[in-house]
């Protein structure tokens, strides 16, 4: 069996790259590495984004573990522009994965981009890696799983969240939320 540790970030300043965590998101990310050192975590990913990074800083700061960063787990890009309606473009993904507005992203292309990186730190023989993205490629993943997380389990995420994944010898997937994590 394998198995890894799915991180929504903590609670951030925006939606931008860039957009660091809030005062809280900070409280929040040291209070995450503070119930997460207990596991038997080695290795950490995070997005290349700075509220994921960011998250998972305390937990490296706390265990000497390296924080790698990869592309492939960054948020769904929805719309080069901001759009009205964007929930409305999220909830439909659930039923359609090929939707996309121009320029856009399907939940398709998220889902690709993201199992191939989470196959990829699932064979790097890691006992339990922790893994930080964003909420929409985290909701898809799930989704993909098992497909009654749908919109509604992307709406009950809070910032952080944490799911452990795990597949069976036969490679099949499950997972379950370990705890929600309400903002302070």
């Amino acid at each position: 069996m394998s198995r890894l540790l799915l991180v929504r970030h903590c609670q951030s300043s925006g939606q931008h790259p860039d957009a660091a965590l809030s005062d809280a998101g900070h409280i929040q990310a040291h209070a995450l590495a503070e119930r997460l050192v207990a596991q038997p975590i080695d290795h950490l990913v995070s997005s290349t984004y700075r509220r994921a990074s960011a998250t998972l800083a305390p937990l490296a700061a706390r265990t000497g573990l390296a924080l790698h960063r990869d592309e492939r787990l960054v948020e769904r890009r929805l719309s080069p522009e901001p759009i009205d309606g964007w929930r409305d473009v999220v909830a439909r993904s659930f039923v359609d994965p090929d939707f996309c507005v121009p320029g856009g992203e399907s939940g398709r292309e998220v889902l690709e981009r993201a199992w191939k990186a989470l196959e990829e730190i699932l064979a790097g023989g890691h006992s339990l890696p922790a893994v930080a993205s964003h909420g929409q490629l985290i909701s898809l993943v799930l989704h993909s799983i098992d497909p009654s997380f749908g919109f509604a389990g992307w709406e009950s995420l809070s910032n952080p969240d944490v799911h452990l994944l795990e597949r069976d010898v036969r490679g099949r997937f499950s997972f379950r939320r370990l705890a929600p994590f309400p903002a302070r």
